[in-house]
């Protein structure tokens, strides 16, 4: 059958196509609900964004192994002698081609297709049979760049392993943005990684760098490529600063102000003056505040020192007592190096909390901080389970998000923690003016959320590992 039998088969997608966008028109042989065709359209409607991003994934897994099958062909015919370097560009060049994409786009879906053709067969058949995206895939391909076979192979198996155990009621992969899958892969690849985050950590410290780049309308991107820890309290500060000057009569938005702020600490000295004929701070000799604590010491910007951010640093006890170097959690970032957990632990500013972990189970043992209120306590309780706003693919850290009920008092709610989530602003804004609804959490299962439609969405679940033991040698 050969080209007559592929010109069929796209032939009947495209005839497929013409009835689904008919039926998205409302114009199909019979509405989805005769007793109420409005909702019954809304309804279907969804019904088919879902199916058409289940065939966008079983058809990315296509152009994924058409791809390689053309790259292994083309190796074959290529003449005796060609580079290896030039067949793989001109690979490139054919199928940047026949996409109409540029050559690095192109190089770098191809790195991708191998990757899944070669060392993540899970990865592929999830994304052929359409329950997960090209975007989970590609992060998947990413995290697993660095790894060896095994580590591949084990990243794999923990996310699509249907035999891995996971918590129950817990939103499989397909189920959260990529984004967040990319997270969670990169929280598990900095766990399980050959090589000592450590030894990694202090390689990448040697590339900290801030780099320029024009953009349009007169602006223009400074960005900072820093180790964890002061990238997280620096960026935890500007929002404090930026809710700080929040007012009435403040007519500018968090983002607004946030940048005016990042502006002004680095274009003025304590003056407040900048250069203006240099662009840069009147004393360049003032040392930067290096503090880890978002806010302790002298700031050079002359912005208020009182302003603290809050930052939950979770600690294995046995990494703390130095007897192991698994990664410690940054709330809002992800796996640190144990040796950056115990500095902030021990010498970080009181803006940093502590949370310990059960050296059997991985489950919170205690949460330092510097004020018994309970209302206090239960927030940082609720930082520790949810992570980020509750709401299903949010990235919005905790320290941004506003406890809330989810059963309301006036209706018999309690104060426990299953009965409370932690929405950022934009979300607990869509709970109480729209039709959106908050479910509890429960023993075994995170809250989740259900739409006007009647649809439940599942939340993401916290990735708890049980943390390592030491050696025996190293065993007191």
């Amino acid at each position: 059958m050969g080209r007559e039998a592929v010109a069929g088969a796209f032939a009947d997608i495209r005839a497929a196509l013409a009835v689904l966008n008919a039926e998205v028109d409302g114009c199909g042989a019979e509405p989805f609900s005769a007793a109420d065709p409005l909702a019954g359209l809304a309804d279907g409607s969804l019904d088919i964004l879902a199916g058409a991003a289940a065939v966008e994934a079983g058809v990315a897994g296509l152009k994924a192994r058409a791809a390689m099958k053309y790259a292994d062909t083309a190796h074959a015919l290529a003449p005796p002698g060609m580079p290896v370097q030039a067949q793989e560009m001109a690979v490139a060049a054919e199928i940047g081609c026949v996409l109409a994409i540029g050559p690095r786009a192109a190089s770098a879906f191809l790195a991708v297709s191998h990757a899944l053709t070669t060392t993540l067969p899970l990865t592929l058949a999830a994304l052929q049979a359409g329950t997960l995206s090209w975007q989970h895939a590609r992060g998947m391909a990413d995290e697993a760049a660095t790894l060896d076979a095994a580590g591949a192979a084990a990243l794999e198996a923990h996310f699509l392993d249907p035999d891995t155990p996971r918590p129950a009621g817990a939103a499989t992969i397909g189920e959260m943005p990529a984004h967040r899958f990319k997270h969670k892969a990169r929280t598990w690849r900095e766990r399980h990684h050959a090589e000592s985050i450590e030894k990694r950590h202090t390689k990448a410290v040697a590339d900290r760098r801030v780099e320029y780049s024009p953009d349009q309308d007169g602006m223009a991107w400074l960005t900072a490529y820093l180790p964890a820890d002061q990238a997280m309290a620096g960026w935890n500060r500007l929002n404090a600063l930026a809710r700080a000057a929040q007012g009435p009569h403040e007519p500018r938005t968090l983002t607004q102000i946030r940048a005016d702020t990042f502006a002004e600490a680095i274009l003025t000295s304590g003056t407040g003056h900048t250069d203006s004929t240099h662009g840069r701070a009147d004393s360049p000799s003032v040392p930067a505040d290096t503090s880890a604590g978002a806010g302790a010491g002298t700031d050079p910007a002359g912005l208020s020192p009182r302003i603290r951010a809050q930052v939950l640093v979770t600690v294995p006890v046995l990494a703390l007592m130095g007897l192991t170097d698994e990664p410690a959690m940054l709330d809002g970032y992800g796996p640190i190096p144990a040796s950056m957990a115990r500095d902030l632990a021990a010498n970080g500013a009181d803006s940093f909390h502590r949370v310990l972990v059960d050296p059997r189970d991985g489950a919170p043992l205690e949460i330092g901080r510097t004020s018994y209120r309970v209302t206090k306590a239960m927030r940082n309780w609720l930082r520790l389970r949810d992570g980020q706003c509750p709401f299903p693919g949010c990235s919005n850290p905790s320290l941004d998000n506003e406890a809330d009920h989810l059963l309301a008092w006036h209706h018999g709610g309690t104060t426990g923690i299953s009965n409370l989530g932690q929405p950022c602003p934009k979300h607990h804004k869509l709970r109480h003016t729209t039709g959106w609804k908050p479910t509890p959490a429960t023993k075994n299962q995170p809250p989740g959320w259900t739409s006007p439609t009647g649809r439940h969405y599942k939340s993401e679940h916290q990735d708890w590992e049980p943390p390592h033991w030491p050696s025996l040698s190293c065993r007191p």
